[in-house]
């Protein structure tokens, strides 16, 4: 049986994959900071021998906006090549090349870490999960108007078929770059911001705002999406049907 170690097993994408890992017959190990018996800081890397030893696949979809993934990278890929990994799994974002956001910029930094590790290796972007996107709209909403990035649009996907697309590739052999994923629509960000609020019953003024800086030009430009890769299938209104409460 095939030893996958999943790392940031127990977050939104990773303990989707993990589940699609084991019900394709996988030997799964879920790696996080507080999931025994592998609770490692892969920051840090205390432990990550152990968590490695025996695996055949990493899928490492572990991450941080505090900092240090390009250190944790490090550690993942030296603890890899110890243990004699044979394929390494990296989901990244679509635009990471393209907006230079201090966030994007390191997750580049690891996608280059990884294509350099001398390790068989996939990595897939996708453009941003509708949870993330319900996370930034309901953080927006709490105040009486809303303050949008003027001119930005967003491509939102399922968070579930990310996780089977990487299963896939977590069975398969080392791939390189495979092609993009994104969601079904480009939808302005200012119209998923109705959508949502529509659907919790709020109602609230939008107020697009122009901002400054190099990250929201390329926002605007759209480096972050992928409309020629639109491939995943649930929408918006979809996913906030499944997962939101009904109102009345």
């Amino acid at each position: 049986m095939t030893t996958i170690l999943v790392t940031g097993g127990t977050g939104t994408l990773g303990r989707l994959v993990a589940e699609r890992l084991r019900e394709d017959g996988a030997e799964v190990r879920v790696l996080s900071r507080h999931a025994r018996p592998y609770a490692v800081d892969l920051r840090e890397g205390t432990g990550l021998d152990a968590a490695v030893e025996g695996v055949d696949t990493v899928v490492h979809c572990a991450t941080t906006l505090r900092g240090g993934d390009d250190r944790a990278a490090r550690h993942l890929v030296g603890a890899s090549r110890r243990a004699g990994v044979r394929h390494l799994v990296y989901i990244s974002i679509v635009g990471v090349d393209r907006v230079p956001l201090g966030y994007y910029r390191t997750k580049l930094a690891v996608e280059k870490t990884i294509e350099g590790s001398g390790l068989g290796w996939t990595v897939l972007r996708t453009t941003q999960f509708h949870d993330l996107v319900v996370e930034f709209l309901r953080n927006a909403a709490r105040v009486p108007v809303v303050p949008l990035p003027a001119g930005v649009s967003d491509q939102p996907i399922e968070v579930a078929e990310v996780a089977a697309r990487l299963a896939e590739l977590a069975a398969g052999e080392p791939a390189g770059r495979v092609p993009d994923m994104g969601g079904p629509e480009v939808r302005p960000l200012a119209e998923l911001a109705r959508t949502y609020l529509e659907a919790i019953g709020q109602h609230r003024r939008l107020v697009n705002v122009p901002l400054a800086g190099k990250a929201y030009r390329g926002f605007r430009a759209g480096g972050h999406l992928t409309p020629e890769r639109a491939v995943g299938r649930v929408t918006f209104e979809e996913f906030l049907a499944k997962r939101l409460p009904r109102r009345g």
